[in-house]
């Protein structure tokens, strides 16, 4: 006679889980008021200094009748997207972000400054224990961990073609992480979320004048601002692909995992 049991297979330590949802937390709060401070000057320079008069390699703009987004000599009409938008009371505004993609909702740069630089402590000192304890548990070596010989680009290209297969997708649930998936990760977690802490840093006065290392890092406070930004729209790419992966390959089992830690899965003896 077979019996039929359930066991749990564990998939995501408690600690991953904690840090991915106070991470979701804190980067959709931080993008929103973060559009909130770039309202107050949505344009993006080079270098150490950027004003009105200066060229800007990219920049939202508007009058009464008409809003655009411009990217090198590149201009792009946006109306009632970007920089001229009709509110919930049917009046137009010509900030760059609509009310509904910034915090607050409505324009304070004093206010938006407080939800940032609250939600970026958190942030930041998530990340690091979240680092930590990583390597402690061995989660990045055992994990996201990428041998030598799958550096290859012949590699890489082929579990990228494999990456989009529907039947790879629908059956990744509960399987190890791939190369394509390992390399995303690696790259969120040590090279872009650092580089939002510290672009952020480099545009604080107060961190300048002590630690005047992190504007030469970058190549001037400008340099930091524009970085900043790319990287926070390279998170948000990141999050959709994400998104649409766990979608695609079940996301009531990827959604139970990330919750609770693994999945239910049948046994037979």
């Amino acid at each position: 006679m077979t019996a039929i049991h359930s066991t749990k297979e564990r998939r995501h330590r408690l600690s991953t889980r904690i840090w991915h949802w106070v991470n979701a937390v804190c980067l959709l709060i931080l993008l929103m008021s973060g559009l909130t401070i770039f309202n107050a000057h949505p344009r993006l320079y080079w270098g150490e200094y950027g004003a009105n008069d200066d060229y800007a390699w990219m920049a939202v703009g508007s009058n009464e009748t008409y809003g655009y987004l411009r990217f090198g000599e590149t201009r792009i009409e946006t109306t009632g997207v970007l920089g001229n938008w009709e509110d919930s009371s049917g009046k137009t505004q010509t900030w760059a972000f609509p009310d509904w993609a910034t915090i607050p909702s409505y324009y304070s740069l004093a206010d938006g400054r407080r939800w940032h630089f609250f939600f970026a402590w958190i942030f930041a000192l998530g990340l690091t224990f979240f680092m930590i304890r990583s390597l402690w548990n061995r989660h990045i070596q055992s994990d996201l961990h990428i041998p030598r010989q799958e550096w290859r680009p012949s590699v890489i290209w082929r579990s990228f073609r494999s990456h989009l297969q529907w039947s790879k997708i629908r059956g990744s649930a509960g399987q190890d992480y791939n190369l394509i998936q390992r390399l995303s990760y690696v790259g969120v977690i040590f090279i872009l979320l650092p580089l939002m802490i510290f672009t952020g840093l480099a545009m604080s006065p107060a961190m300048d004048a002590n630690w005047p290392i992190l504007i030469d890092m970058f190549g001037g406070r400008q340099s930091a601002r524009s970085i900043h930004f790319i990287a926070s729209f390279a998170l948000v790419l990141f999050f959709l692909v994400h998104l649409l992966m766990v979608i695609l390959s079940g996301p009531i089992r990827q959604l139970s995992g990330m919750i609770f830690g693994g999945t239910r899965t049948g046994d037979v003896e």
